[in-house]
Order: structure tokens, then C-alpha cells, then sequence
């Protein structure tokens, strides 16, 4: 089973057009911790004071708070991941929830007529593993990648009818389109060795549920590249869309207009 050993640092600056004087932040920047991946170490650096949690579904989080005034905040997580590589992209792991919690459409991956209408042409019914390739890639045929072509609050139908999108969008469409005919599938937000690719080194993916003759659980496949998760990919967090599992997320009271900067440094040891 191949084996990579990841030294990853992502850093997240926001400035602020005028000063803050509150803000709550949940950080979605640790490492899951799974069979296949182990974190030798971790550490996240900000301002303000950080309080463990763990969400919904079972990632690991940091509640971020900032109480003085601020026009700035600078969150840097570094550390350094063992991963294994899945056969076939298959993820052996103890069930936290039923898989029938990621068939919920969200406002992200509500299967519209459009979409409906692609996975019908697309998708088949009860899809084996590689089948579910194919059907990465007609994703990407369907939508181009272009970087900024959307955003964070673009929907999978709303990347469908562009036709351009990133790595979120292909996920979103993946997950509205397996949610048409009930098929379990969850978002996943992590980090790639940029090595292998020519995208960002943050990345996001799908975990789909199948159900073959020598293997029922989860199959991680990278729908940008339509390929099975490899020992390159370094997972962060699970949920049903984007918003569910966002490195960062949160709330403030004032500050005007935002900026954000985001940097990741990935390389093998």
C-alpha cells in the first residue's frame, strides 16, 4: 500500500476595511483522524482564543473568538501528515453516522430539473466504483475549470448552467446528481500535493457510499480529475456541501469591506 508523508502550511489573513469589534470563527483545519491518515503533528496559530470542538460529523474543529478590535487576523495550521494511499479509493472506518444523513439535498446541492436531467443521461443506476469515474468526467466535460469563474455561495445547478466552475462546483454537481437517484455521498474538503496536478494545493472531493460484490462503504474519488483519492490527498473535513465543511467560517460585527489571502505550501518528505 503506498504511503506519503505530507509537511503542509496554510495561511489565511483577512483585512478589514475598518476596525472589527467582534468576531467568532470556526476553523475546520485539522486533519481528520482516520485509518489511513496520521497526524505526527499540528499546530494552528491565531489571535484571540481557540476552543476544541468537534462538529456533526466527527471533524475537528477550533472555535475561533476575537473580542477586541482588530483589522486583521492571520490563521496559520502547519504540521506534518502521514497518509496511505486507499485501495481503489475504498476508506476503511468505524461509522459515525448512517450514510443515509448525506442523501439531504442543502441549498448547495438541491437536484434541480437541470441537474436531474444530467445525472439521468449520465449516471446509472446503482453505479459501480469505476462507473462513477465516467461519470466524473462527463462532470467535467459538463463544467469547464476555471478558477473564479464561481464562488462560495454558487450552486450546483448554478455551475451546471455556466458551464465553468472549480473543484467545489464538481463536487456540488457530483453530490445533487447521486442525491437525485439517493445514492450517500459526502463533500470533502482538504488539501492535494500539487506535484501531481496543476490546481491549488487546497482541494475539495466526494466520499460516495457503493455497495459491490466484494466491498459496501465509502469510495473516495477526486471528481476534478476523476480519479480515486491517492496518498496525496490529505482530508481536513466531511459534510454534505461546501458550507458544511469549510476550513473557515464565521461571523462578525463590523469592519466594512474584507479582503482575504490564502496560501498553501504542500511538499513530500
Amino acid at each position: 500500500m503506498k504511503s506519503t508523508t505530507l509537511a503542509i502550511r496554510h495561511e489565511t489573513i483577512y483585512r478589514y476595511e475598518k476596525p472589527v469589534g467582534y468576531s467568532i470563527q470556526q476553523l475546520r483545519l485539522k486533519p481528520r483522524s482516520e485509518l489511513l491518515q496520521r497526524i505526527n503533528h499540528w499546530h494552528i496559530a491565531t489571535p484571540g482564543k481557540q476552543q476544541a470542538a468537534q462538529d456533526a460529523f466527527g471533524n475537528s474543529s477550533e472555535i475561533l473568538t476575537i473580542i477586541t478590535p482588530h483589522q486583521e487576523v492571520r490563521i496559520v495550521a502547519s504540521g506534518v501528515v502521514e497518509i496511505q494511499s486507499p485501495d481503489r479509493g475504498r476508506l476503511m472506518e468505524k461509522m459515525l453516522l448512517s450514510p443515509l444523513a448525506f442523501t439531504v439535498p442543502t441549498r448547495l446541492t438541491e437536484p434541480l430539473d437541470t441537474v436531474r436531467s444530467f445525472a439521468a443521461d449520465n449516471l446509472p443506476a446503482q453505479p459501480s466504483s469505476h462507473q462513477l469515474l465516467d461519470f466524473s468526467q462527463a462532470i467535467c466535460e459538463a463544467i469547464h475549470y476555471e478558477t473564479g469563474a464561481t464562488g462560495s455561495s454558487s450552486t450546483a445547478s448554478d455551475a451546471l448552467a455556466l458551464g465553468r466552475g472549480v473543484c467545489q462546483d464538481h463536487a456540488h454537481l457530483f453530490i445533487a446528481s447521486c442525491h437525485s437517484t439517493g445514492i450517500p455521498v459526502r463533500y470533502v474538503s482538504g488539501y492535494i500535493d500539487p506535484g501531481e496536478v496543476a490546481h491549488s494545493a487546497s482541494h475539495a472531493w466526494v466520499d460516495v457510499w457503493v455497495d459491490e460484490v466484494d466491498f459496501s462503504g465509502w469510495v473516495s474519488i477526486d471528481v476534478t480529475h476523476a480519479r480515486f483519492q491517492t496518498a496525496a490527498y490529505c482530508r481536513l473535513a466531511v459534510g454534505r456541501d461546501y458550507e458544511s465543511a469549510a476550513p473557515v467560517r464565521g461571523i462578525r460585527r463590523g469592519g466594512g469591506d474584507e479582503l482575504m489571502d490564502v496560501r498553501v505550501d504542500i511538499s513530500p518528505l
